[in-house]
């Protein structure tokens, strides 16, 4: 895979990670509890930082980056694993935490072979 097509695969994984923190951020839920609020701004700091290097089209700047910040968005993929039951036991919540431990599984996994 070439790092352009590693980017771009990068960014259709990160559209999975938007909705769901759109969902998250906009949820009743998010008004009541700073938890989940961390998630949701973690998930928007890590797409954010790398929306430079992405209109820039340089998938070496935005792949050392997206590196760099896998850490936070695997932090905040483990936090709304473990508040998620807490938080809401609906469906909606239950798919938002599948969908992002998916998401962040497979943008590591690709993020650590390219």
């Amino acid at each position: 895979m070439t790092p352009v097509e590693c980017m771009q695969r990068v960014d259709a994984l990160l559209s999975h990670v938007w909705m769901i923190r759109t969902f998250l951020k906009h949820s009743e839920e998010a008004e009541e509890d700073e938890e989940l609020c961390e998630v949701h701004r973690a998930l928007y700091d890590y797409m954010h930082a790398l929306g430079g290097p992405l209109a820039a089209n340089n998938p070496e700047a935005y792949l050392k980056q997206a590196r760099k910040k896998l850490s936070k968005l695997r932090r905040a993929n483990e936090l709304f694993q473990e508040i998620q039951p807490e938080i809401s036991s609906h469906t909606n919540f239950q798919m938002a935490a599948q969908s992002l431990q998916t998401a962040v599984r497979e943008l590591a996994e690709l993020l650590e072979s390219a």
